[in-house]
């Protein structure tokens, strides 16, 4: 469906998992995947999931170089705004390998918290 996705997470975060060698957020124990987006729907996810939040980087993940299983799937809940219930998203069915993030981008709200432009992905 793409040629890249996303995957929003702290700046600390990503930088435990270069210390570690992996990247295993608390939804994969949870979940059962991590979440990820296309382009399109990342200032949805932002504003649903992150709105306030700062210090956090956009993930830009190869598909192509995944370890993990990647499914297109209907949005968990609740869904990110503006997102319809029959749009599907990525999901990664295990740990997230380093050598599929191609690069990282950060991604920080306006002063009012909300997030309002995609950075250059």
């Amino acid at each position: 469906m793409t040629d890249q996705i996303l995957h929003i997470t702290t700046t600390a975060a990503w930088q435990d998992a270069q210390e570690t060698g992996r990247y295993e957020p608390e939804t994969l124990s949870t979940e059962g995947f991590i979440h990820c987006s296309a382009a399109s729907q990342i200032l949805g996810v932002a504003n649903t999931f992150y709105r306030n939040q700062r210090g956090l980087i956009l993930l830009v993940i190869d598909p192509a170089r995944l370890t993990c299983k990647m499914e297109w799937e209907p949005p968990a809940e609740p869904h990110p705004a503006g997102v319809s219930p029959e749009e599907r998203f990525p999901h990664l069915y295990g740990p997230l390998n380093l050598a599929a993030v191609v690069r990282t981008v950060g991604i920080e709200p306006d002063a009012d918290g909300e997030f309002r432009k995609v950075p250059d992905v």
